[in-house]
């Protein structure tokens, strides 16, 4: 299979972004259209919040190009506020939820654990075995939903596709080998994230595809990529396509990934307080010559800084403890 190199950004609707990456004059309910224009996916955040309803999945298919990918991530009832306790009907709601309704579109489900949440082997084995590695088994799970559910659910996949999942940790204890073979029994992606040296920042390949966020090379969601860092992260995901590993990169496990000649990435930048995050995305694309067919951006106001509220973002918060 060709790889596939995908880079993005967290979320779409900010603010601080219109008049700098949105034109002036265009109208709120059309900057995911021209967000899915200018960049070849987006990494769903609304969904972290509060479960989405089929109908605005729906808009959200209509609204982008076919080829167009979304990567969802899921519900923090399941990571942050059950911690993985008795999740099996909070699973069955979020697939519930619409996820089938973008069908082709449909891209990795993104797992993200807060800082105070430990490694647990069996805990964790058992969430991962839970998790649906194709849309018909991920409808299967969400005909389990509860009455909650009820007249918002959408559990029928157009046809069977595989399901990816990919795992972001923010607690030293998961820097075991242990955590590292666990994802690689379930093919599940460990989340290499940048994240100005506050969280774990391994970059062990786990599943036959790689899942970067880039949050902030000198502070968390507010800086901007230099072009040294830019050049950084593009050898990198020029050599995770090609199916190796760079030879600096800080590993967990000694024990090398199945060989392939090639592995998909998904790539998102998270550091948008000001405004960069697109821009940035655009300027991995353009290094690794990704960037035909994308339409073109005003960079005159490129360098801007702008303050993010959080309360006004489509999928954004302050970030979960």
């Amino acid at each position: 299979m060709a790889k596939q190199i995908l880079i993005g950004i967290s979320g779409w609707r900010y603010p601080p972004w219109r008049q700098v990456f949105y034109p002036k004059g265009l109208i709120q309910k059309r900057e995911l259209e021209f967000a899915s224009q200018a960049l070849p996916t987006i990494e769903l955040n609304g969904s972290f919040y509060a479960l989405q309803r089929p109908s605005s999945y729906l808009s959200w298919y209509e609204q982008t190009p076919p080829d167009f990918v979304f990567s969802i991530k899921a519900t923090r009832y399941i990571t942050h506020i059950l911690r993985l306790e008795n999740i099996e009907t909070a699973l069955a709601n979020f697939f519930a939820s619409g996820l089938l309704a973008l069908k082709e579109k449909l891209g990795p489900v993104l797992w993200q654990f807060p800082p105070s949440f430990r490694f647990d082997a069996a805990l964790f084995e058992n969430f991962l075995k839970q998790l649906p590695h194709d849309t018909e088994a991920a409808a299967k799970l969400a005909e389990k939903r509860d009455a909650t559910m009820h007249n918002r659910e959408f559990i029928k996949a157009d046809q069977k596709r595989a399901l990816r999942h990919a795992v972001e940790i923010r607690n030293k204890s998961f820097e075991v080998p242990e955590f590292i073979t666990l994802l690689r029994k379930y093919n599940v992606a460990l989340v290499i994230a940048d994240t100005a040296g506050k969280w774990p920042d391994n970059q062990d390949i786990t599943a036959d595809f790689t899942y970067l966020r880039l949050h902030g090379a000198e502070e968390l969601y507010a800086s901007g990529y230099t072009d040294k860092a830019l050049d950084h992260w593009a050898a990198r995901i020029d050599a995770w396509s090609k199916g190796s590993q760079p030879e600096d990169a800080k590993l967990v496990s000694e024990e090398a990934p199945t060989q392939r000649k090639s592995r998909d990435v998904y790539c998102y930048f998270d550091n948008d307080i000001k405004v960069k995050a697109p821009f940035d995305a655009r300027k991995l694309l353009r290094r690794l010559d990704l960037e035909s067919g994308l339409r073109e951006l005003d960079w005159s106001h490129a360098d801007e800084p702008g303050e993010l509220n959080p309360t006004k973002a489509r999928g954004k918060a302050k970030p979960a403890k």
